[in-house]
């Protein structure tokens, strides 16, 4: 993690706006930002989603654990107060501790076995629309206002590769 050290922090932002400026897909895009997340917050699970309302499904579209989340995975989601939330409404939702995550999440097992205890699942918006999520979990007791800030800077530079992938399917 680089909350610490200030210099490292500014030496990941240039590298993430070089990798961004040098990206050529909406995939190398997500390459660009998920490795930068990885590298920023530390070990955990990080999937970027798009999201399929009319089907009232999630789509992974990166995952950093591709063994256990891969890409192209898909889930429908029923309504519950965190779709509501989080994929109706546009709002984060901040989930910490196992009892916070086993309410949300039907694959609480996988997650467990991945050492994940908090969850921050971000909204990706356009146009007043969420059209996908940006969800990251790793082994946390609680979310530093740190930590937050960046996960949603981080899944705001996502929406335009989300959008273009979802354009591309559609």
């Amino acid at each position: 993690m680089i909350f610490g050290d200030p210099q490292q922090l500014i030496a990941q932002v240039h590298s993430l706006c070089d990798a961004l400026q040098r990206a050529a897909s909406p995939l190398a895009t997500l390459d660009a930002i998920g490795h930068a997340t990885m590298e920023m917050l530390g070990p955990g699970l990080l999937t970027i989603n798009a999201w399929h309302a009319d089907a009232a499904q999630i789509e992974r579209l990166w995952s950093s654990s591709p063994a256990a989340y891969p890409v192209g995975g898909r889930k429908t989601k029923g309504d519950s107060p965190w779709k509501r939330q989080l994929l109706e409404r546009g709002e984060v939702f901040v989930g910490e501790g196992d009892a916070a995550l086993a309410a949300v999440f039907d694959d609480i097992d996988t997650i467990r076995s991945l050492g994940c205890r908090a969850v921050v699942n971000v909204p990706l918006c356009h146009a007043g629309r969420v059209i996908g999520t940006f969800n990251y979990l790793a082994d946390r007791s609680v979310w530093s206002g740190a930590e937050l800030a960046a996960l949603r800077t981080m899944a705001n530079l996502a929406v335009l590769a989300v959008k273009t992938r979802l354009a591309s399917t559609d």
